[in-house]
């Protein structure tokens, strides 16, 4: 798939943020040219599935309270067919929500930390739940922050590309994002121009080069025209760990880095870089 967005749109360089297995459909961010730089993002940001879970008999009485037990960070050892070695790890499961419950059939939305094994969890939930199981369809229907609602054909990609050579670039423009978009999840820090020329040399940020620090909106949620919106609710101030984009005042990512400190300090670093992105 990356191959051929990157073959359509005529770049050199494209990468995915997270397999697909074979199968299985949905959200997959394919990153272009510069923005290839921006794939550590979609490694610490979680991802949505819509699973169906196929029961070998039928569900018992306690099936939601079965279900909620699995809200928690959980062991995960990766399939025999796996392309990682299978070391046993943990992974967090966020949100486990039984949408739709029919015959011996569960649907399921989950949200988990990025490299849960979906069809593992569902192998797992049907020994909870004593009736065996297995995965049966599967749909990625987001990786923050992107979801489904946002997804673009390649018929789509490949008509807006001949628009585009024929001088309308309305379609193109609204099927290719812009790179600060995988970007809208994360802690904001604002520095001076100043400061952006040494940070793109390698230097880090530093307490007096901070304008302002912004949390990472709680919850995002995207509009028809694909603009992040923001109730002001639950909105957690950035805390050392954390990964943040460090922004120019007029919103150009300047680097992903870690907070390494308290940005409100008189001196010190206090972002420790990661990625330079300009």
């Amino acid at each position: 798939m990356t191959a051929w967005v990157r073959d359509l749109a005529g770049v050199d360089r494209a990468a995915h943020a997270g397999t697909l297995d074979p199968k299985v459909t949905g959200c997959l961010p394919v990153l272009l040219g510069d923005a290839t730089r921006l794939a550590q993002v979609f490694l610490e940001g979680a991802k949505e599935y819509i699973a169906v879970l196929e029961l070998h008999r039928s569900a018992p009485a306690d099936t939601r309270a079965i279900l909620d037990s699995f809200e928690a960070e959980l062991y995960q050892k990766p399939p025999r067919k796996s392309a990682v070695r299978r070391r046993l790890r943990t992974r967090r499961v966020y949100d486990l929500e039984l949408l739709d419950e029919r015959d011996r059939q569960l649907l399921l939305r989950i949200r988990c930390e990025s490299g849960t094994y979906v069809r593992k969890l569902c192998h797992d939930l049907g020994l909870a739940l004593g009736t065996g199981g297995h995965m049966g369809n599967l749909r990625r229907s987001g990786t923050d922050p992107f979801d489904d609602r946002e997804l673009v054909s390649l018929h789509d990609l490949a008509d807006a590309l001949a628009f585009d050579e024929e001088g309308n670039s309305e379609p193109l423009a609204a099927a290719v994002a812009p790179a600060e978009r995988a970007l809208r999840h994360l802690p904001r820090v604002t520095i001076p121009e100043n400061a952006a020329r040494e940070v793109a040399e390698g230097a880090p940020v530093y307490a007096p080069g901070v304008l302002a620090v912004d949390p990472a909106p709680d919850p995002v949620t995207v509009g028809e025209a694909g603009d992040e919106t923001d109730d002001g609710e639950g909105a957690a101030t950035p805390s050392e760990g954390d990964l943040v984009v460090c922004l120019t005042p007029d919103g150009t990512a300047v680097c992903l880095g870690t907070l390494v400190a308290d940005p409100g300090a008189s001196s010190g670093e206090v972002v420790s870089l990661e990625r330079v992105l300009v």
